[in-house]
C-alpha cells in the first residue's frame, strides 16, 4: 500500500487526446506536486489553432517537442520549431520572463512542453535555437547516454535549468545514481526536477529507481510513453528496455542555478570506469552534422 501511495505522488501519465484534437496531455501544478518549485505541463495544438498565456508571477520555457508554431510576446511572431518529433533533432525553446503575455500558434500540428517556477527577475524574452544547444556525451559501454542542455546555468534565466536526455536502448542512464536535496554548493544543491519521457516505438518502457539515501524507501517505476514523474528527493537512475530507445526532458529549479549533484558512494567508482562509449550515441545530431558523420 505504501508503494502504490508513493508512486500515485510521483508518477502522473499522460491523458488519452485523439491525435486530431488539441489538449492538455499531462499537467502538475506545485500545488498538486507538493512542493514550491516547478509548473509542468504538455499541451498539443493541431494546425491553425493558437493558445494564449501569460507567465504571472513565474519564468517560462515552452520547448517544442515536435511540429512548427510561431510565438508572439508582443514583438511580433516568430517561427520556431521543425523537428518531427523528440527523436528528430535538438530543440527549439522560448524563454519567457514573469509577467510576460504570449500567444503560440501551430503552423503544423505541434506539441510543446510548457516549464515554469516562481520569479520576479525582470529579464528577456529568447528564442532558444537547435544551435544554441549544447551537446554532451556521458558514460561509457551500456551506460552511454546523450545530453542536449537547452536551458544551462549560464543561460540568463533566473532559477530554470532544462535539458533533454537520450538514452539508447538496454542502456543506463542518470547513472551512476546520484542526487540533490541538499543546499551543500559547490558539491551539491537542492533541486526538484521532472522527467518526462517519450519512447521510440508505442509499446517501448523504461524502468526508474526512486531510493532515498537513508535506506527507508525504494521503488521501482514501469514508465511509457508520456508518463511524467516527479522527483523531490533521492536517487533516480533509469534504464530503457531493450529495443527501445528513450528520451526524457528533465526541468529543474531550487535552491541554486547550477546542476551540482552527489552519487551514491556505493556507485561512484564506476565514474572511472574505462569503457569505450556506445557506437549509437549521439541518437539525434546537431544542426548541420549528418547521420553516421
Amino acid at each position: 500500500m505504501a508503494q502504490t501511495h508513493y508512486q500515485e505522488e510521483v508518477l502522473i501519465h499522460s491523458a488519452s487526446v485523439a491525435q486530431e484534437k488539441s489538449g492538455v496531455l499531462v499537467s502538475v501544478t506545485r500545488e498538486r506536486a507538493k512542493w514550491e518549485t516547478i509548473d509542468f505541463s504538455v499541451r498539443r495544438l493541431i494546425a491553425g489553432q493558437f493558445w494564449q498565456s501569460g507567465t504571472g508571477d513565474q519564468e517560462a520555457a515552452l520547448v517544442i517537442l515536435g511540429g512548427k508554431a510561431t510565438v508572439d510576446w508582443g514583438e511580433g511572431p516568430r517561427e520556431v520549431g521543425g523537428r518531427k518529433d523528440v527523436f528528430s533533432g535538438y530543440p527549439y525553446a522560448i524563454y519567457l520572463p514573469c509577467q510576460t503575455f504570449f500567444e503560440i500558434s501551430a503552423v503544423t500540428n505541434c506539441e510543446f512542453a510548457d516549464c515554469r517556477t516562481p520569479s520576479s527577475a525582470p529579464l528577456s524574452p529568447r528564442i532558444i535555437a537547435p544551435a544554441d544547444c549544447r551537446e554532451e556525451i556521458r558514460g561509457g559501454g551500456n551506460s552511454t547516454r546523450q545530453i542536449v542542455d537547452v536551458i544551462r546555468p549560464e543561460f540568463p534565466a533566473d532559477k530554470l535549468l532544462l535539458c533533454e536526455v537520450y538514452t539508447p536502448s538496454g542502456n543506463w542512464s542518470s547513472y551512476p545514481p546520484h542526487k540533490h536535496d541538499a543546499h551543500n554548493p559547490p558539491f551539491e544543491v537542492d533541486l526538484d526536477e521532472t522527467y518526462y519521457y517519450r519512447i521510440s516505438k508505442p509499446e517501448g518502457y523504461a524502468f526508474q529507481r526512486l531510493y532515498d539515501a537513508a535506506g527507508t524507501r525504494d521503488n521501482t517505476l514501469t514508465l511509457i510513453d508520456g508518463d511524467l514523474v516527479l522527483i523531490k528527493d533521492g536517487y533516480h537512475p533509469v534504464v530503457a528496455a531493450h529495443g527501445y530507445d528513450i528520451y526524457y526532458l528533465n526541468v529543474l529549479a531550487g535552491s541554486a542555478r547550477s546542476m551540482a549533484a552527489s552519487d551514491d558512494p556505493r556507485y561512484v567508482h564506476l565514474r572511472k570506469s574505462s569503457l569505450e562509449r556506445d557506437p549509437r550515441v549521439p541518437l539525434v545530431h546537431a544542426p548541420g552534422q549528418e547521420q553516421g558523420s
